[in-house]
């Protein structure tokens, strides 16, 4: 049986790697953009075992989307890309937006330090 995953934070970074993709959405299009990125990644969600979470959200200006996922390594990249269902959902971002994603390693977590500080006191 599979065991529900639970997200949090930890006080010490894990080595985690991200994917940042934002998403510019053409005028009157956030909504749309919003759901074909979802449809994306709850694609992966259900299929790709390096997917770890993913955070969606919409600029309150209307302009943007972003979606900050967590995967497992970057050769999730390339393995993602390579299944044309995968790609065909993404590629229909392009119909109403223009988007841009990086991949990034977490080098260190920074929290609140007052925290620490009024406990101490």
């Amino acid at each position: 049986m599979q065991q529900a995953l639970l997200a949090g934070f930890r006080s010490d970074p894990e080595p985690t790697v991200f994917i940042v993709n934002v998403i510019h959405a053409h005028e009157g299009k956030q909504e749309e953009a919003f759901r074909l990125i979802q449809d994306v990644v709850n694609y992966v969600a259900e299929r790709k075992e390096g997917f770890l979470w993913s955070n969606l959200s919409k600029s309150t200006d209307g302009k943007t989307v972003v979606n900050i996922e967590a995967i497992a390594g970057e050769g999730n990249v390339e393995e993602f890309f390579s299944d044309p269902v995968f790609l065909k959902k993404f590629r229909a971002l392009q119909t109403v937006s223009t988007h841009e994603f990086h991949t990034y390693r977490v080098d260190d977590l920074i929290l609140p330090k007052r925290a620490a500080s009024a406990a101490s006191a």
